[in-house]
């Protein structure tokens, strides 16, 4: 059992490394160290993927707008790395289609959308979920009747891949801890520790639930705190030095299917400014981003502003005007921080967009080694390269263990794609999820299971036969059960309400009280599970219930209503 409680208590007082922050860039690092053999800690200050891993745009996709940036070696190295996420985490990484319509009069013209479609194909090596094809606009009408047919020239049709980003987080960290790195949710580094001759060898780890502190030495010590980067180089006694990121934020929208059909993902030019943003389905929802704006506040306290919904609706109203929106439409947000290296030349004014996505890895003059700036679909890659510069610095300290394996994280499945059908049929494997649990369960609950665990889902399925009462949807009329919130808790660290409501279930985006009705249910059981008492869960209920309401100022803001 992956709980949160058994990490904590078994967080060691000694490792080869010490990871600090636990998204997605965190958990490749934890993995790939421990798959080579080395003892691993990762430390973060609340739950896994809470920052910038979860509010992303859920895309795996190589940058074809970095093509313009003439950033190919960016591009290159994306589209290599979506195929092997595809591989290894198929039931995660699944391919999407993008439909790309260019307008006579806006944007670039279609000869050159086309040239770098075929640019964009060859850069992976044509290996493409689909290679691109070009439609015309009667076709494009077909695929896309909601779309605005005025000036409409065409749109070259191409595929890249979208994901769960939270889940694909938290299926990395699951594997690192069952290659032996232990995975500690809700302990924040509070400060650290340095040996006689100044170097970080560790740090001060405060429980954020019970309060308990403990000192992790390690040879080695990680920062991959994402937004948080300058914050947490500053725990150090050694001088920081400049900041190393231009943090920006990036906003998304949510509204039900019905309100804006789309059946691509629509990249579109925002009529304001041109930036690009996309139209993205998202099964009975379609979501709408992103925004581009820097940012240099509080990274927990970043969230989403009316100028940012009005922004996002505006460009929909330019692309689909028989569908307007207005904000009563938004179901729910997101807001998150693109943790971007700040450009080498300070004074050369440089806008948000043109920020590079391009990561850097530095290891500071205490030791320290951070890592910031990339993409989530390079995470994987750029956890190898710091495993790479933390195993130099160990060689070089003589505190290498030997001999290290080969990680080899561009093969190994990740736990949910273990058995996978080569065929990539989620419906066989929804069909032995239903199996498994004697036939308990719906079949779009089966096929629910199936697309958000992977095989694991059969896992669950068996739960749900030993107690049928855990086959109970938490919500009527919708595929989320009972069996998630014991399977979030006792397999995979979720630790408070907001873990399961928010990154376990998704509920907080889907439903139209973004889970607070359901909320009381699913913490009365998460009470039965953790032991909470009466004052803990009424505490767990009011943290989640000012979590929406804060998600939710935007709406305060821009009519001066209640939240």
């Amino acid at each position: 059992m992956f709980t949160r409680q058994r990490m904590w208590a078994q967080l060691p007082e000694q490792v080869d490394l010490l990871v600090i922050g636990g998204g997605v860039t965190g958990a490749g690092i934890a993995r790939d160290a421990a798959r080579r053999g080395l003892s691993v800690a990762l430390v973060e200050m609340r739950d896994l993927a809470h920052g910038t891993s979860s509010r992303s745009s859920k895309l795996v996709h190589g940058g074809l707008r970095y093509l313009e940036q003439y950033e190919f070696s960016l591009v290159f190295e994306a589209v290599s790395e979506r195929r092997i996420l595809m591989d290894i985490a198929p039931h995660l990484v699944r391919p999407l289609g993008f439909l790309f319509p260019v307008y006579g009069g806006r944007g670039r013209p279609l000869w050159m959308v086309n040239a770098g479609m075929w640019l964009y194909d060859g850069l992976s090596l044509f290996r493409s979920p689909k290679l691109h094809r070009n439609l015309r606009p009667d076709q494009v009408a077909e695929e896309e009747p909601a779309l605005t047919r005025e000036g409409l020239q065409g749109a070259p049709l191409y595929y890249d891949g979208q994901t769960d980003d939270a889940r694909l987080t938290l299926e990395t960290a699951l594997d690192a801890a069952a290659a032996g790195a232990t995975i500690a949710t809700w302990a924040k580094v509070t400060k650290l520790t340095s040996d006689e001759q100044g170097r970080v060898d560790g740090a001060e780890i405060t429980d954020m639930i019970d309060g308990e502190t403990r000192i992790v030495r390690a040879h080695a010590v990680v920062n991959a705190t994402g937004p948080w980067t300058d914050r947490t180089r500053g725990l150090s006694t050694a001088d920081a030095g400049a900041p190393l990121l231009r943090p920006t934020k990036g906003v998304h929208i949510v509204v039900d299917h019905d309100r804006l059909p789309v059946q691509h993902a629509i990249v579109a030019q925002h009529p304001e400014d041109e930036r690009v943003l996309f139209f993205i389905p998202w099964g009975e929802q379609t979501y709408i981003g992103t925004t581009d704006t820097d940012y240099d506040g509080d990274p927990m306290e970043v969230q989403t502003d009316s100028e940012d919904v009005d922004y996002l609706i505006d460009a929909a109203a330019s692309y689909f005007p028989d569908h307007p929106l207005t904000r009563d439409d938004v179901l729910s947000t997101w807001a998150g921080l693109r943790p971007l290296m700040a450009p080498i030349d300070q004074d050369r004014e440089v806008d948000e967009s043109s920020v590079s996505r391009e990561h850097q890895i530095v290891v500071g003059t205490d030791g320290l080694v951070t890592i910031a700036g990339g993409k989530l679909t390079t995470y994987r890659r750029m956890a190898s390269e710091v495993v790479d510069t933390a195993v130099n610095l160990l060689r070089l300290a003589n505190r290498l263990p030997s001999p290290l394996a080969a990680s080899h994280t561009d093969q190994q499945p990740l736990p949910g794609a273990v058995g996978w059908p080569e065929d990539d049929d989620v419906t066989h494997v929804a069909s032995l999820v239903r199996d498994a649990s004697g036939q308990r369960l719906a079949s779009e609950t089966a096929q629910h299971l199936a697309q958000t665990y992977g095989m694991r889902g059969i896992e669950l399925g068996r739960l749900i036969a030993e107690d049928p009462d855990r086959a109970a949807p938490l919500l009527t009329g919708r595929v989320e059960v009972l069996a998630q919130v014991d399977w979030a808790v006792q397999q995979e660290l979720a630790a408070r309400l907001e873990d399961v409501m928010v990154r376990r279930l998704d509920l907080y985006y889907r439903d139209r009280d973004q889970g607070l009705t359901i909320a009381p249910l699913v913490a009365k059981r998460m009470a039965e599970l953790l032991s909470w008492d009466e004052r803990r869960t009424a505490e767990e209920l009011g943290q989640y219930e000012a979590f929406v309401v804060n998600s939710r100022t935007w709406k305060k803001e821009s009519d001066g209503s209640a939240p």
